[in-house]
């Protein structure tokens, strides 16, 4: 699969599950367009996120996640997995995901959230299978601590389990 066929298909599913247009008081992200926030955009300000296209999202997820992480790089299952949780936890979050999900398939890394030369070589050397339940596991559980450390952000958490387990 070429880099951007990979990328289209994982950014569709980013897409799927961000929707649309959400203005939430409980959301700490603020107003969000097609999963870009005002929190993390705010440059673009109100207006901005609120007249957003598809398109224009797509090029800031793959500007700012998908080659600026080197997502590109990996296996597409992992990579699309990684942009999909990623652009909702953080990288540092989702790169220590994956470096536990690692360890949880055999591998000896440590955890730094940095997907640096050491986990990029366990990912090459993980059966890719085995190392994708992994994450959605290791994902699952930091969505499961969010919810009980931030009790308001409860009614959120079967749709990042959803997101986890998708």
């Amino acid at each position: 699969m070429s880099e951007d066929a990979a990328f289209e298909r994982a950014v569709e599913i980013v897409l799927a599950h961000e929707g649309g247009l959400f203005d939430d008081p409980a959301d700490p992200g603020g107003i969000t367009n097609c999963g870009v926030s005002l929190r993390s955009y705010p440059a673009l300000g109100a207006a901005g996120i609120r007249a957003l296209t598809p398109d224009q999202a797509k090029e800031i997820y793959r500007r700012d996640w998908w080659l600026r992480c080197g997502w590109d790089e990996l296996p597409a299952p992992i990579a699309a997995k990684l942009l999909d949780i990623g652009v909702n936890i953080g990288a540092e979050a989702v790169h220590r995901a994956l470096q536990r999900a690692l360890r949880a398939t055999g591998a000896d890394i440590g955890e730094d959230g940095v997907l640096g030369p050491a986990t990029r070589a366990a990912v090459a050397e993980a059966d890719a299978t085995a190392l994708l339940v992994a994450v959605r596991s290791e994902v699952a559980g930091h969505y499961r601590m969010i919810a009980a450390l931030h009790p308001l952000e409860q009614r959120f958490l079967q749709g990042w389990l959803t997101r986890a387990y998708g």
